[in-house]
């Protein structure tokens, strides 16, 4: 009987590292129509795409979708402690993407750069690692608005000790062939180019805690 028990308890220090290994780290993606999947079908958007990934990759972790489609920072700001609150748990890792919205309607960087230092701050202050994914300004806004819109993200990801992923559409502006067609969003293909970016940003702040 007591080597049946010592059998027993062996099994269970065997089994129990590799179930507590295999508990899923929870990604957060905060953001907008980019992070919505907007207009694309079910799994085929950021979150669900960057969440196959990281598993393709051996990182076992889910991502919840926390993008709303036509957001500022200004919304986002406004929501964040909603969304936090709604979780089952603390997150591992918030991506934050926002900014676009901002940009495309000419609004002040300087009040969207004071609302992403919110957002940071607070995430910052409940000891929640950040990944802030930049944005750029389009051209047709003027090389002035560049100059004071573009540099935020770097600004802020320095002052919040975040880790910064410096365009989150990188490889995908430019390229007809991976929008839906408005020459703004990804399409499934221009999602998946994304999260190839991005994800060595995502697997590395996840596995460096």
């Amino acid at each position: 009987m007591k080597s049946l028990r010592l059998l027993f308890a062996f099994l269970a220090l065997a089994l129990f590292p590799a179930s507590a290994q295999a508990a899923d780290r929870l990604v957060l993606a905060f953001g907008d129509s980019l992070t919505a999947g907007y207009r694309l079908p079910p799994g085929q958007g950021f979150a669900p795409q960057l969440e196959a990934a990281l598993r393709k990759s051996g990182v076992s972790a889910w991502v919840h979708n926390a993008g709303v489609s036509g957001d500022t920072t200004a919304q986002g700001k406004a929501r964040l402690a909603w969304v936090l609150a709604s979780l089952k748990a603390k997150p591992d890792l918030v991506i934050v993407e926002l900014g676009a919205n901002d940009m495309l309607r000419g609004l002040d960087p300087a009040r969207a750069e004071a609302n992403l230092d919110a957002i940071l701050g607070e995430l910052r202050r409940r000891d929640i690692p950040i990944l802030l994914a930049g944005m750029v300004a389009a051209p047709n806004l003027g090389k002035d608005y560049a100059r004071r819109f573009d540099p935020i993200y770097a600004r802020l990801a320095a002052k919040h000790k975040a880790g910064l992923y410096p365009f989150f559409l990188q490889g995908v502006v430019g390229n007809r062939s991976l929008h839906i067609g408005d020459a703004i969003h990804p399409n499934e293909r221009g999602v998946s180019v994304i999260v190839r970016g991005i994800l060595p940003h995502v697997r590395r702040l996840l596995t460096s805690r």
